[in-house]
């Protein structure tokens, strides 16, 4: 297990690598100028706009400003907003709190939904409650964030004032942005669960328990569910980076503070160290998740251990 996990932090390591080079390039592709947009272009003299290019080293060739990006990626340093000169990573360190609350409760929502719902849609294949959980998933899958978010805060703070619209002040101001993120992704947790606990449910070892006289409700959760788990674990760490993407649109929507809405912000005024760091950051965060969730397979399914 411990050379298979090596193996898999080395390959991961390469996806952070690949990651930092494809967000260096692609930014610097996009239309407008940072430097213009810090001396708001239409009044500054070619003078300012050639010193600040020179203080930034963005006169240099883009060869040379990606060697000094990388290196300073190594050394930890992200950098200084080009919009305020603060450093890169304490902001990104003062957001992440409010960011990673947003994500663990969106992925509490989406797993009580989905395993839930997954679950009760096997149980009860082709009756009323599977029709119910495949219409519920399939809206699931087909809903904005945007516009859950906005049909969350119609309902629930304009009319019925049950909770705030907006603002990352305690408890309350959390449910609501957990919900629109959570809803959205559940919906295909509850399709994994499903057609695994299906697969699950006509296996060999199942038929031996419901001949030995075990009780339908210990073979279904105790045995076919843990199983059936492993799709579902797998589709649960991709899903982290859905949720930390569907964080920018749900922050700004429900005007909370994080990283998605600093990463908004600083798109707006094309901060190319903020927008590079972030998505680094993220990328990082990403990568970790996905390699304990392999790494969690040994402690769900024997086979794994074996295979290892």
């Amino acid at each position: 297990m411990a050379s298979a996990i090596i193996r898999r932090a080395l390959t991961s390591l390469l996806v952070i690598i690949g990651s930092l080079v494809l967000v260096f390039f692609i930014l610097y592709l996009l239309p407008g100028d940072p430097v213009l947009a810090m001396l708001d272009g239409v009044s500054a003299s070619p003078e300012a706009v050639q010193n600040l290019r020179q203080q930034l080293g963005l006169d240099k060739p883009l060869g040379i400003q990606f060697a000094h990006y990388f290196w300073d990626m190594i050394r930890g340093d992200f950098g200084k907003s080009l919009v305020n000169g603060d450093p890169v990573l304490p902001k990104i360190w003062e957001q992440l709190p409010a960011t990673v609350a947003l994500t663990a409760a969106s992925s509490l929502v989406s797993i009580a939904i989905g395993v839930l719902l997954g679950v009760l849609s096997a149980v009860h294949h082709n009756r009323f409650i599977d029709i119910i959980a495949r219409i519920v998933s399939l809206f699931g899958i087909s809903t904005p964030t945007f516009w859950s978010g906005i049909l969350l805060i119609l309902i629930f703070s304009v009319q019925l004032h049950w909770f705030p619209a907006m603002g990352s002040d305690g408890f309350s101001t959390l449910i609501l942005p957990a919900l629109a993120l959570g809803f959205v992704t559940s919906g295909f947790i509850v399709r994994m669960v499903r057609n695994s606990m299906l697969d699950v449910i006509h296996e060999q070892f199942i038929v031996t328990l419901r001949s030995k006289g075990l009780p339908e409700r210990i073979i279904m959760y105790r045995h076919a569910l843990r199983n059936a788990l492993i799709p579902a674990i797998t589709m649960l760490g991709v899903q982290v980076g859905e949720l930390l993407a569907g964080a920018v649109v749900i922050e700004t929507v429900f005007s909370r503070q994080g990283v998605g809405r600093l990463l908004a912000d600083a798109i707006t005024a094309k901060d190319l160290p903020v927008v590079q760091g972030i998505i680094l950051f993220t990328a990082v965060m990403y990568v970790l998740v996905n390699l304990l969730v392999d790494v969690s397979y040994s402690a769900i399914d024997p086979r794994v251990r074996r295979s290892a």
